[in-house]
């Protein structure tokens, strides 16, 4: 295993464009599943073999996240988009490039880019690879979402033993009205209830994030403190009581 640690200079954020974000990473090379998750479930995230956070000065709007599963019950709007999707196909396999995946990424994107004005990378085979394939070891996985046998979804995740790390999802828009964005998450639940795994990790809610708040809708949830705190001392994961008052079963 070989680790490299920086920081980036200040720039501007990409959740709150009134703000600056900072960011700390690691580069870890073979990184073991026991590491991965210690480091997801203090805040870090995983992309390829980078694992980074936020450390903005005086700053505390990115929110560590993490569904109770085993508390969790699918609402009735959920239950619906369940419903919608009983004739689609799920394939849990190692995460994959082709140019299907690229193709779908990218229609994605630039759907996103019209939508919320999100700001868009071209990404080749290389890119592509360094993001969502490097560095899978043995716990991460994607979850491939077919419709008449054509790809419609891709839900990027690592499993560990006490959980799931949600990392990254894009769909086809022109069947946006699955809502395959939802479905994914919900899989994702299914999946670790099937499995009896304790956590399915959001990675950030930042609340005033239109791309990020949807995570506000599944509870009961639990908020990461204590980021900040020396690395011999565990952070702290408090059960968020505000979720269940902003819960709406529609």
């Amino acid at each position: 295993m070989r680790e490299i640690g920086f920081c980036t200079l200040e720039e501007t954020c990409p959740y709150l464009k009134d703000r600056k974000i900072r960011t700390e990473y690691k580069f870890i090379e073979h990184c073991p599943k026991s590491l991965n998750e210690e480091l997801i479930y203090r805040g870090w995230r995983r992309f390829g073999c980078y694992f980074s956070r936020p450390i903005c000065e005086g700053c505390e709007e990115c929110l560590s996240m993490r569904i109770l599963v085993d508390s969790f019950k699918f609402s009735k709007s959920q239950r619906r988009v369940i419903r919608k999707n009983e004739r689609t196909k799920i394939i849990l396999k190692a995460p994959q490039i082709s140019n299907e995946h690229l193709f779908l990424y990218d229609k994605y994107h630039r759907f996103m880019e019209k939508k919320r004005a999100w700001k868009r990378y071209d990404l080749n085979f290389h890119k592509y690879f360094n993001l969502y394939v490097d560095g899978a070891m043995d716990f991460a996985y994607e979850l491939d979402f077919y419709i008449d046998e054509k790809l419609v979804c891709v839900d990027l995740i690592d499993i560990f033993d006490g959980g799931i790390s949600s990392i990254y999802c894009f769909y086809d828009p022109d069947y946006r009205d699955f809502s395959l964005g939802k479905f994914s998450l919900l899989s994702e639940i299914k999946l670790a209830k099937k499995r009896n795994l304790k956590y399915i990790y959001l990675g950030y809610f930042v609340k005033k994030c239109q791309s990020l708040s949807y995570k506000a809708d599944y509870t009961p949830r639990e908020i990461l403190r204590g980021t900040s705190m020396p690395c011999e001392k565990l952070p702290l994961w408090e059960y968020d009581d505000a979720s269940c008052a902003n819960f709406r079963d529609d």
